[in-house]
């Protein structure tokens, strides 16, 4: 048997009883003759509420200071579970992010992983001890400083550790039993996948599926890890997510592969806003210095827009979408740019929501796109953008229209379930 990291999330371990029943899962694995890692997040919604508490102190908290009071949230977390698995017999040590060799660039509130340096975690693990990692923190190479890597970390700290320690699997546990075609709290005949390929469960991940984040399913792809999304509330079977479909033991045909769907699923995504630039001289650099103010200010961009220009004034119009948190910080750059770039003024709208459908092989199946859009037009809804690439379609619509799209598609297409109704466990999805 060989090493195995496991991810828990807010959700898993939200209280007394929680942090117990997933002990007992943990011990179980390291009984089954395998080497553990933990990867622990903050106790249900602890960090939201420490983020309350520093805005009540401070309007806008100092980065550094802020990661220093978010990471409290998953060191509480970590020591209970290590003090609850020693209490079932074994032996357990508890690591900050920093202690386990979690090593991130100098950006606080969002670092990205750059090394992982897991020697004492490797020690530990060789001298018979189960290790829990405080997920979603790090150290920064050059400062020094305490730094988090933004919502979701813990799952890409988990899958960060994994690669750095050579471990069979990652195993992410949640509050739903895996990944479906559609969050099963909008779709409740969303159905389970088995396997789904990183290709894929990145271009959900991107479009708003919030099971696992796109930085944890990049960082797995690069290292070649497989992935395992289950639930920490029961013992059920979940998703692989993997370069190959994995094979699994049939007592009536023995070694059968799973294969995977044309359509993979229906993700939507309402954290978003639209910004329109208005006005635009149609010359070429006018699109560049945008997004270069854009850019300046570290802040992602996900769908592009531009309108044809008007023959009689030169001019067009540019939309494009972004977090709706980093909204104002996008207006503000640009206004204070807007001499040189030369624009006439600026739209901004946060009641829109993200619909994409998601499948291998899209491309090459005629009327997958006309179906598309016709389950749309059918629920009545409108569509303002659209982006396409080989595997995904993704349209943009007011926020209200959102959960009667995603239901109609996932109907049209054929992937609503015939068995019982998905169950949520929790109540975040993570």
């Amino acid at each position: 048997m060989g090493l195995v990291v496991q991810k828990y999330g807010g959700s898993s371990v939200a209280d007394a009883e929680g942090i117990k029943r997933v002990a007992k899962r943990i011990v179980e694995a390291k009984k089954n003759g395998h080497q553990v890692v933990a990867v622990v997040s903050a106790m249900g919604d602890t960090t939201d509420e420490l983020i309350d508490l520093a805005e009540q102190v401070s309007p806008i908290p100092a980065g550094r200071e802020l990661d220093m009071l978010l990471t409290a949230g998953e060191r509480i977390s970590m020591a209970l579970l290590a003090m609850a698995i020693k209490n079932l017999g074994h032996s357990a040590q508890s690591f900050t992010g920093s202690q386990a060799g979690v090593i991130t660039d100098s950006v606080h509130n969002k670092a990205r992983i750059i090394d992982v340096t897991p020697g004492r975690i490797r020690d530990s693990l060789d001298e018979g001890n189960i290790a829990i990692v405080a997920g979603f923190q790090g150290v920064s190479q050059d400062t020094k400083d305490i730094t988090t890597l933004g919502r979701g970390g813990s799952d890409t700290t988990a899958v960060a550790l994994a690669a750095a320690l050579d471990a069979e699997v990652c195993e992410i546990y949640t509050d739903v039993d895996g990944v479906f075609t559609a969050d099963p709290r909008v779709v409740t005949k969303a159905r389970k996948i088995d396997w789904i390929s990183f290709e894929d469960m990145l271009e959900l991940a991107s479009s708003g599926s919030k099971v696992l984040l796109h930085r944890c399913v990049e960082y797995a792809r690069r290292y070649n890890i497989p992935i395992h999304v289950r639930s920490s509330f029961s013992g059920l079977q979940g998703t692989w997510v993997s370069s190959e479909p994995v094979v699994r033991k049939t007592q009536q045909q023995g070694d059968k592969q799973v294969e995977q769907a044309i359509i993979s699923g229906v993700a939507h995504d309402t954290s978003e806003a639209k910004i329109t630039v208005v006005g635009v001289p149609d010359k070429p650099g006018e699109a560049a210095a945008i997004f270069r103010t854009v850019s300046d200010a570290e802040i992602n961009i996900d769908m592009i827009v531009q309108n044809v220009s008007a023959a009689s004034t030169g001019l067009t119009d540019i939309s494009f979408t972004l977090p709706k948190a980093e909204g104002r910080k996008a207006i503000d750059a640009l206004e204070k740019n807007k001499g040189g770039i030369g624009f006439d003024s600026l739209r901004y709208d946060d009641q829109i929501g993200k619909i994409s459908l998601v499948g291998a092989g899209m491309k090459t199946n005629p009327g997958v796109t006309a179906d598309f859009f016709t389950a749309l037009s059918d629920a009545g809804v409108n569509i303002e953008l659209i982006s396409t690439s080989e595997i995904r379609i993704s349209v943009v619509t007011r926020a209200d229209d959102v959960p009667e799209a995603v239901r109609a598609v996932h109907t049209a297409f054929g992937l609503d379930s015939d068995s019982d109704e998905a169950v949520v466990y929790g109540g975040t999805g993570r």
